[in-house]
């Protein structure tokens, strides 16, 4: 038999057990496919299907080759896989040390393949798959949100998996001038280390990536784009500020928020109304005793022109009114062993099968009825890894698969189940906040947020990287509760410094949402139903003493004086999947300086935003790229790109610069 062959327009490799599969899929781009199944799985996972596209298979003696535009992938007769651009520079090879091939540099009697599957009982694999680390200099972005602060993530070991914070969006770019997406929602592990990298997925039936080449940065994500999907167009209110705290208790409290914000002029365009405005979890509607007019509320919030947000959580109390249904119909996930229980805050808890098509329905149905129909048209869709008060993998299914093989894709389902759902209701602009995210959730209308981290400038840190890597991830809908979730205390003189800036911060994401749990809480209302949840102490912008207050007064006008540009950068996220906030070297690629800013960046292509990430500063260094020049934003004083600078930072001021030149 042959080893290598053209099938159906893809190369293939086959030898023994397993079949390779590489084919052209979207611009410049590949797709490769390997198992030792007797068929390959269909599944695309994050992919969108592609029209055939012209490519070029060529196969001798020695080696197989495909070419599509600026991307080339050679299989030797060994097996091992290279993958070059149109100039012939190597981005990608297997990492093999083995014997079959004596003429290869690096044989080896280590006997380390390139692709290893490795049995687990009963059926499936454990993959791994290996690439050589090419250059020692080489710099990765991306792979989504992890509590960290490295922008650069060689030499970081990466969990692919979703927990509480932390979403795995395993698409990354390159210094070396490639894209690479690890299309597989299996729990696994990505390890970018100095001799080579290594992908892992714990549980799975097939390796399967994606790899594209492009010239720059921005024509890599605009190819990842093309296959995964870009966001919707971002709604007019999304633009503005969003109001949130833990939590508004009543429907009188959060319109006398709402009647405040507007007494007081103050720019507002989303309120929200947190979890435990329920019953029960998996009620799936307001607790009639505390929110007795839901309609009349949302007509009032619409008059002052602010749009109502609510809370929904994949949670099902065994106590809900709609437990026994859809337990009954298999619509929540199952715990392979044990009490079938996943989770046990303020209840215990099932989680709806996102994964099911009819759990799906199921409760779209239940949120249509109790909330679309009143008006509201914006959901918070939190607890989206989703959250396990053990997280164990292995111990939970899916009527997709083991959680450990697909349960990565629980958030893309997650949002799909509204969007699907809004969308056949006639809404067009979409966008649902989510606390987690996978490759392709772009498409759904996911607005991710960085989840309940420390209300520190350490935590802000990690915030500011996590941004940065989700969009270049495909992510450019991305937020974070401004001040941190855990802790802080209005009336503490070092969390309102710390309050201001992270403030100002937020007013250059992507999505600027005043959230978090603030200390001290207050005592629940009942013992029972939605007043049996705590509140935190209060969370507006007057929340933090005059001084305070008249900071934030000025960036909230900045933001709403922004709106015209911030709907050009919506628009870029649309058409192109282009980053809404983007690393310096985004823009700047031929600046070898700005590869390494991690604690600055674009917002949009002319806005150069510098946080202050440390207690007590009042002026920071920062490097201003090449190629333009820059004017302070406050000041107006302009400056020569391709310099390090020293600017005061007071605390009234987050240092910003705009491109001007180009």
């Amino acid at each position: 038999m042959e080893r290598l062959k053209c099938v159906g327009g893809a190369l293939e490799f086959r030898y023994d057990s397993e079949t390779v599969r590489v084919e052209a899929w979207g611009k410049d781009s590949l797709r490769v496919r390997a198992t030792r199944l007797y068929e390959m799985p269909k599944e695309d996972w994050a992919l969108l299907k592609q029209e055939e596209s012209w490519c070029e298979i060529n196969i001798s003696e020695t080696e197989g080759t495909i070419r599509n535009g600026k991307i080339t992938a050679s299989i030797n007769h060994a097996g091992k896989l290279r993958i070059y651009n149109n100039a012939g520079k190597l981005l990608l090879e297997e990492y093999v040390r083995n014997r079959r091939d004596v003429f290869d540099s690096k044989c080896s009697a280590l006997e380390i393949e390139g692709r290893a599957y490795k049995p687990l009982q009963g059926s499936d694999y454990k993959l791994i798959v290996s690439f050589e680390s090419l250059d020692p200099e080489e710099k990765i972005f991306g792979m989504g949100q992890y509590q960290q602060p490295f922008l650069n993530l060689k030499g970081t070991d990466l969990e692919l998996a979703h927990r509480n914070s932390q979403a795995s969006v395993p698409f990354m770019i390159s210094s070396l001038g490639y894209g690479f997406l690890w299309n597989n929602p299996a729990v696994g592990r990505v390890v970018f280390g100095r001799n080579k990298t290594t992908w892992e997925a714990e549980s799975s039936k097939k390796i399967d990536y994606w790899v594209t080449a492009g010239d720059t940065p921005a024509e890599i994500e605009e190819n990842y784009a093309s296959v995964t999907g870009t966001v919707p167009q971002m709604p007019e209110y999304g633009l503005g500020f969003w109001q949130s705290k833990l939590r508004y208790c009543t429907q009188e409290e959060l319109l006398g928020v709402a009647r405040e914000y507007k007494r007081r002029n103050l720019p507002i365009s989303v309120i929200v109304v947190d979890y435990f405005h329920w019953p029960y979890q998996g009620d799936y509607r307001f607790d009639d005793e505390y929110w007795p007019d839901p309609d009349a509320m949302v007509e009032e919030l619409k008059s002052m022109g602010i749009e109502l947000m609510v809370s929904i959580w994949p949670q099902v109390d065994y106590r809900s009114e709609n437990f026994a249904e859809m337990k009954e119909n298999g619509f929540l996930i199952h715990t392979e062993r044990g009490i079938q229980i996943a989770m046990d805050f303020q209840g215990n808890t099932l989680h709806y099968d996102a994964t099911n098509p009819g759990a799906r329905e199921y409760v779209w149905g239940k949120v249509k009825q109790n909330y679309y129909e009143k008006g509201i048209r914006i959901f918070w869709l939190d607890e989206a890894e989703p959250e396990y008060t053990v997280y164990d993998f292995e111990q939970y299914r899916y009527s997709l698969g083991p959680n450990i093989q697909v349960g990565n894709i629980y958030p893309l389902m997650y949002a799909k189940t509204f969007f699907d759902g809004m969308k056949d209701a006639g809404q067009k602009e979409i966008v649902n906040l989510l606390r987690c995210a996978w490759a392709g959730s772009q498409r759904y209308g996911a607005l991710v947020w960085s989840g309940d981290i420390h209300s520190s400038y350490e935590s802000m840190r990690n915030q500011l990287t996590a941004g940065l890597n989700m969009g270049i991830a495909g992510i450019p809908w991305w937020t974070t509760d401004i001040g941190g979730f855990h802790g802080g205390n209005p009336d503490d003189g070092k969390f309102r410094e710390l309050f201001v800036r992270w403030f100002q911060y937020g007013t250059f994401c992507p999505v600027m949402r005043l959230h978090g749990d603030r200390e001290p809480h207050k005592e629940p209302m009942a013992q029972i139903g939605g007043g049996a949840c705590v509140s935190g102490a209060d969370n507006e912008v007057w929340s933090y003493g005059e001084e305070v207050y008249a900071i934030l007064k000025k960036y909230l006008q900045y933001r709403e004086n922004m709106k015209p540009y911030l709907k050009k950068l919506m628009q870029e996220a649309h058409e192109k999947g282009t980053p809404v906030m983007r690393p310096l070297f985004y823009e700047f690629p031929e600046d070898k300086k700005a590869w390494s800013v991690e604690d600055a960046y674009m917002f949009g292509s002319r806005l150069l935003v510098a946080p202050v990430l440390y207690e007590e500063v009042r002026q920071r260094e920062l490097y201003l790229p090449a190629g333009c020049s820059w004017e302070h934003a406050w000041s107006g004083e302009t400056y020569q790109g391709g310099q390090l600078i020293t600017v005061n930072a007071p605390l009234e001021e987050i240092p910003v610069f705009k491109k001007i030149g180009i």
